[in-house]
């Protein structure tokens, strides 16, 4: 099975992926919570502005938003609102499933042995259900939103990402469904590889820098080794 779009991507040293929109089907899930969180703090929210902010740091999604209704969040008000929509989606997120392609993907980065982890913006507590949910033994080395101060866009998180692993960035593919994760891979050095299992469609990801993106993660399986 051939890219979607763009390249051939370079052989990997290790490959970091996204989780929500990645590897698991909670992108829904993630826009609902943060649309009842901003209702709870009397902030109008749209939709379709919610879901283009989904993989970003919850801080700075809570700020653009609030921003377009022309408030300015104070840093503490954004972080209440972060943990809050945190504590819904927790609620919410009963039972995350692996995206298609996903356990084949996983199962081929464990054949060839290749150094991953999992790198998200997201808060540790949100995290176990959705990993829990790819079954896999044992658990896999999780870079969450804690570990830096500022999540994606920023390249931090992958950096961390990368360092846990002990590999140079450089040789690291970032796989992720989101404009977000194309802009941290690339702000990191990093392959930007991207799926359209998220909110983004594959045009928009080559657009705003993926290098190579497919429909599923199987599709890459043929380039790991």
């Amino acid at each position: 099975m051939a890219p979607l779009e763009g390249t051939r991507p370079p052989r990997p040293g290790a490959v970091i992926c996204d989780l929500d929109g990645t590897l698991v089907d909670t992108v829904p899930t993630r826009i609902d919570a943060w649309l009842r969180t901003f209702a709870e703090f009397g902030i109008d929210a749209e939709r379709d502005h919610v879901a283009s902010l989904i993989g970003s740091d919850g801080k700075w999604l809570a700020g653009q938003v609030a921003e377009r209704t022309g408030r300015e969040l104070a840093p503490d008000r954004a972080e209440s609102i972060d943990q809050r929509a945190g504590e819904i989606y927790s609620e919410l997120n009963t039972d995350p499933r692996p995206l298609p392609g996903v356990p084949e993907f996983l199962a081929a980065l464990g054949e060839t042995r290749l150094a991953w982890a999992i790198a998200t913006s997201s808060r540790p507590d949100q995290v176990r259900a959705s990993v829990t949910a790819l079954g896999l033994d044992p658990w896999p080395t999780v870079v969450d939103g804690l570990a830096v101060e500022q999540a994606k866009p920023e390249p931090d998180l992958l950096f961390a990402a990368a360092a846990r692993l002990e590999v140079p960035p450089a040789t690291c593919w970032c796989v992720g469904d989101s404009r977000w994760d194309v802009l941290a891979a690339s702000a990191a050095g990093m392959a930007p590889i991207a799926v359209a299992t998220g909110a983004s469609s594959a045009t928009e990801l080559g657009q705003f820098g993926a290098t190579t993106v497919v429909e599923r993660l199987d599709q890459l399986i043929p380039y790991l080794a």
